[in-house]
């Protein structure tokens, strides 16, 4: 029986590597909307915590975008600076045990209030491709999918596009409230 997923109700992210092992747990995000291929989360002072214990909490409010097919998720983070994106490489996630989970690809996407972008870790990119022998077919589509990522971010659209990011973080504080 599949799982029914609730607006407003909170759930679980788990990030995992290429082999099954865990990377990064938070301990939990809001609903804020569900759509035929991708979900909205959103969450503030999150715990955080690293496959080898370390705990931290995030600083500030962010909306978390997971898509069925695509191979990525975007962070939102609403900073002092202004809206910031984090963009992870990633599988589709999938949904089970109350939890959102999907697999690091390593390759991230940081994207600036003012529009310019970079594309991070490279170097744990090449290692961990080695590491857990990613094969070809894989690495050509996460080369694709970050082509695709950085294609969305330059035209602002969504959900790189500052009145959607306004709209999921007006639709979080309401559930707050």
């Amino acid at each position: 029986m599949q799982q029914r997923l609730e607006i407003g109700k909170r759930y679980k992210i788990h990030s995992y590597k290429h082999d099954g092992t865990m990377h990064r747990t938070w301990n939990e995000a809001i609903l804020l909307e569900e759509h035929d291929d991708y979900l909205v989360f959103a969450n503030s002072n999150s715990r955080v915590q690293e496959e080898d214990g370390a705990v931290w909490y995030t600083h500030e409010i962010a909306t978390m975008v997971f898509y069925k097919k695509k191979w990525f998720n975007i962070i939102i983070q609403y900073k002092d600076q202004g809206v910031t994106y984090y963009c992870n490489i990633s599988s589709p996630y999938i949904f089970e045990d109350d939890t959102i989970k999907y697999i690091d690809y390593d390759l991230d996407l940081r994207v600036f209030p003012n529009g310019r972008y970079k594309v991070l870790d490279l170097k744990e990119y090449q290692e961990n491709k080695k590491k857990y022998n990613y094969s070809k077919e894989l690495d050509k589509i996460l080369r694709v999918e970050l082509k695709e990522l950085i294609k969305l971010a330059k035209n602002k659209d969504d959900p790189f596009n500052i009145e959607i990011a306004e709209e999921y973080y007006n639709e979080y504080m309401n559930i707050l409230m």
